[in-house]
């Protein structure tokens, strides 16, 4: 089943399958903002304080990170992907396996910071214990460009403190937090607090394992994992987050950053992103 519905006051879509599992995407910014597989529970974290209003970044779920990635080059923060409307094109419900597609083109907002033609769609797929992801993007104008993106999937845990991440021994590392660079020695990974790492380049599938379960995360053409939580003192200031919700959530995100994408007119790129529980 393929429905419109109002999620923080603005319109989404769920999709649902016949054996219960669904995921529920906003149409502000394509942001996915729940899964729940068949027979599981919540798999992403959105924050009780979260806020889609125009111009805002919701705080949870799957925000698509598009056309730059953090403050790494002159556009805002991680892009304007995230801020805009996109548009509902089409779904498909097929019992099993439901599907929606979304599309931001270039318009004035979007060429008065960044001067190029494009076109993106986003793609989810939910099927029994799947979540996929597919981010596209295509050159339409006359000259090339570069970006990077990324998936920045809040991923929901019940205690941070007893939360695991496996699969990244040995992975080369950024610390956006010390400027260190290094390599992954501790595997699985714990967490005690605040980290802001990027790695890369992975291709092994990561497992993440918490008293919700397990969940495996892997993707394709998206080379780079940042794994992202903003531990007691810096989420005690952020007001879309409660102080103590630091705990019950890790980002663990699959993007194309450390080395940007380049498309030359008429190009076009496809990442995807795949959890499953």
């Amino acid at each position: 089943m393929i429905e419109p519905v109002q999620v923080l006051g603005q319109p989404a879509m769920r999709l649902s399958c016949a054996d219960g599992a669904q995921a529920t995407v906003l149409m502000h910014g394509a942001q996915v903002v729940s899964w729940i597989p068949a027979g599981d529970v919540e798999r992403l974290y959105l924050s009780p304080r979260a806020s889609a209003r125009q111009g805002q970044a919701v705080r949870g779920g799957i925000p698509v990170i598009f056309p730059q990635f953090e403050r790494r080059g002159p556009l805002p923060r991680h892009g304007f992907a995230r801020l805009h409307t996109w548009q509902w094109v089409e779904g498909h419900d097929r019992g099993s396996h439901a599907m929606g597609l979304w599309r931001l083109t270039d318009d004035e907002r979007t060429r008065a910071l960044w001067p190029h033609s494009f076109e993106a769609e986003l793609c989810v797929s939910v099927e029994s214990g799947c979540l996929e992801v597919e981010l596209a993007v295509a050159n339409t104008g006359p000259t090339a460009f570069d970006f990077t993106a990324a998936l920045h999937t809040y991923l929901r845990c019940d205690d941070l403190m007893r939360t695991r991440l496996h699969g990244l021994h040995g992975a080369a590392f950024e610390d956006s937090l010390d400027g260190r660079t290094g390599r992954q020695e501790i595997d699985p990974m714990g967490f005690q607090g605040e980290i802001d790492r990027i790695y890369g380049p992975v291709r092994d599938v990561l497992h993440l394992s918490s008293g919700l379960g397990r969940l495996s995360i892997q993707a394709q053409d998206m080379p780079d994992r940042v794994v992202w939580n903003p531990g007691p003192d810096k989420a005690a200031a952020m007001p879309d987050l409660p102080p103590d919700d630091w705990r019950r959530m890790l980002c663990v995100e699959s993007g194309c950053i450390r080395q940007s994408v380049h498309l030359s007119p008429g190009d076009e790129w496809i990442g995807r992103q795949r959890n499953d529980a």
